[in-house]
């Protein structure tokens, strides 16, 4: 007869460790996600997004979409959710983001899968964690892309006598050329953009490089909230859930997610930004420091750039770098000192690009 004691451990599931991650490898992730309006009403309650095609059915369709597509950011976290058990249930942190496109609108009842293939593997001069690079896909039910990015995640070793992989350092863009971006708009009927209703009159052409927008608002993070957001994801980081270990960790506290933040910031920025409905791509964020429930969550926003998109007369693309600062509000725009490290209270800074109706 089977020890069931030896059986239970043999069908548990306890996450990829460094040691175990190859250039080439190709990891097919769980489970697949069907999304649903409950999901977005959730995310809503979360967040407070405003942005008016994402919100309304008739607004959207008003355009030239179907129905309202849901957030991006909630595809975004709906797709990294699916990879955390294989590449980052162990992680130490989550260090970074390139090449990060949205390829094909999501909309509710479509159902999202995710594959990465690992490019990049560098082991620690510690010789106990090791920094692994994947590149991941979301898949639609119909195999379309929705969504492509490269991240990299500093992973703790299991068997700290494990030989070091030869190093490969995968070469990423900088940025996000704008001409590869958009494929996620349909052709919009601009003229029928309502906005009075959007909430703001600014066009894509009203803003300039070099502007800076304080969103003024300010959100504080309740403990229950991080850890609904984080599980509505699928996201399995122990290090979000476990008081009972994470009390004896190096903050005492349980970490919020970074996602969290990121979509905070993204929310706070409807003032200031109502009509960037469409989150473009991602060209770069750190997580600057840690954040924990009762901390207050302000942002603002600087325009490094503007682009057209290839072929479109309807919209147009804003490079912004929103920093997003905890209880600290951003008057003052706090952002970098003048060695190049960030003032006090940030917690992320954030490159990315979006569309604006022309």
């Amino acid at each position: 007869m089977n020890d069931s004691r030896t059986e239970k451990l043999d069908r548990t599931v306890t996450g990829n460790y460094f040691e175990v991650f190859k250039v080439g490898q190709e990891i097919v992730h769980a489970t697949p996600r069907t999304v649903t309006v409950g999901d977005v009403s959730l995310f809503t309650a979360l967040y407070g997004p405003r942005f008016a095609v994402q919100s309304s059915d008739a607004f959207a369709q008003k355009i030239g979409y179907p129905r309202s597509p849901i957030d991006d950011l909630l595809t975004f976290h709906i797709v990294i959710g699916k990879t955390v058990p294989d590449i980052s249930r162990n992680a130490i942190a989550n260090l970074g983001y390139a090449e990060f496109r949205f390829l094909a609108p999501v909309y509710p009842g479509d159902t999202l899968a995710s594959i990465s293939e690992v490019i990049g593997v560098k082991e620690n001069s510690n010789k106990k964690s090791g920094t692994v690079y994947v590149r991941s896909t979301g898949r639609n039910q119909r195999g379309t892309p929705v969504l492509s990015y490269a991240r990299w995640v500093m992973v703790n070793k299991r068997d700290l006598d494990a030989p070091a992989p030869q190093p490969v350092v995968p070469e990423l863009a900088a940025s996000v050329d704008p001409a590869s971006l958009g494929a996620a708009l349909p052709p919009l009927d601009i003229v029928a953009y309502d906005y009075a209703l959007a909430g703001s009159p600014r066009k894509w052409g009203d803003y300039a490089v070099g502007d800076k927008i304080d969103h003024v608002d300010g959100q504080t993070i309740e403990e229950a909230e991080h850890q609904l957001a984080t599980r509505l994801f699928q996201n399995t980081a122990r290090v979000h859930f476990n008081q009972h270990v994470e009390g004896k960790g190096r903050f005492g506290r349980r970490l919020v997610y970074g996602g969290h933040i990121i979509s905070i910031a993204r929310s706070l920025s409807f003032n200031g930004l109502a009509n960037a409905f469409h989150f473009l791509g991602l060209n770069g964020a750190r997580h600057v420091a840690p954040s924990f429930a009762g901390d207050t969550i302000y942002a603002w926003s600087e325009v490094l750039d503007k682009a057209e998109l290839p072929g479109r007369k309807d919209m147009g693309a804003l490079r912004l770098r929103t920093f997003a600062v905890k209880d600290r509000n951003c008057a003052d725009f706090p952002g970098l000192k003048p060695d190049g490290s960030h003032e006090d209270g940030v917690v992320l800074d954030m490159d990315y690009w979006v569309a604006l109706p022309r």
